[in-house]
């Protein structure tokens, strides 16, 4: 199985669109792994996780043809998660050799942004109905998906004004929990669905860098405790890959700094265009 990582910024991007302190300053001089754009990942060719406004960008740059994706899982509605807009440009008139339906997994909050962003006069001659199904997702729900994919939402801790959702997505003996955006305080009923489970990858949430702030997003002070939990748990161990993912410039950290903090744990430290295979 394999986890392409397409973008690992959080909401402002790295370097930040108007940002020069001395971390977007390193971004734009030394490119490479530190240019970042907004968080997007795609398992294993055939679950897209979220949906920001770089999607168009990593489906040039990686050589995707979206119209065969079948599945998406949106984490919540914020907007570099979340843009439904270009969703419309499923429909025939935009674009051709689409296959079957593209299914939408997201919280309340989301589907509302869907339909406010869909059901536009502008749009109304292009109704994506048969070519794009939301369902409305809430933590515990247990998803049959196209391609023989079992997925499961479980509550995160983030903005509490909606029901924001991470995910572990099973198929083929292989378990992956994709943990973005979240913070530490995980309510019981999340982590018994993480202790449920035998991961093979889990990718956490570090937007905060050197920092911690606790809850809504983790930093690196909370990733080891984190995954302590989750080995006491039985749900990682020595054999389970873990990446840290989803940074803002904020985090006063390059690539060079996480990778060196990760190099020294065994942890990955992602940026666009990594692929793990595991």
């Amino acid at each position: 199985m394999k986890l392409l990582y397409m973008g690992t910024a959080a909401a402002e991007g790295w370097p930040a669109l108007f940002c020069s302190c001395p971390i977007c300053a390193h971004a734009r001089a030394n490119g490479g792994r530190n240019l970042r754009t907004r968080t997007q990942a795609l398992l294993d060719g055939e679950i897209l996780l979220d949906f920001p406004p770089d999607t168009y960008c990593h489906a040039l740059r990686h050589g995707l043809d979206l119209g065969k994706i079948q599945t998406l899982l949106v984490t919540h509605s914020h907007m570099d998660h979340w843009f439904p807009t270009d969703l419309i440009h499923r429909h025939e008139h935009f674009g051709r050799g689409t296959v079957g339906v593209l299914d939408v997994y997201g919280n309340s909050a989301v589907e509302k942004a869907f339909y406010e962003h869909i059901l536009i006069d502008r749009f109304k001659p292009h109704p994506i109905d048969d070519v794009v199904h939301f369902h409305n997702t809430h933590g515990g729900d247990r998803i049959q998906a196209a391609g023989g994919w079992e997925i499961i939402a479980v509550p995160a801790d983030h903005d509490k004004r909606e029901e924001s959702l991470v995910y572990i997505c099973k198929k083929g003996g292989k378990t992956v929990f994709y943990g973005h955006d979240t913070g530490v305080n995980l309510s019981e009923a999340a982590w018994a669905l993480l202790a449920a489970e035998r991961f093979d990858l889990v990718s956490l949430d570090a937007t905060m860098g050197q920092k911690t702030i606790g809850g809504y997003h983790m930093g690196l002070p909370d990733i080891e405790p984190f995954l302590a939990k989750m080995e006491a748990l039985g749900c990682v161990n020595d054999k389970t890959v873990k990446v840290i993912n989803h940074f803002s410039h904020n985090g006063n950290m390059t690539q060079e700094d996480l990778e060196r903090w990760g190099a020294e744990r065994g942890i990955l430290a992602a940026y666009d265009g990594m692929e793990v295979t595991f």
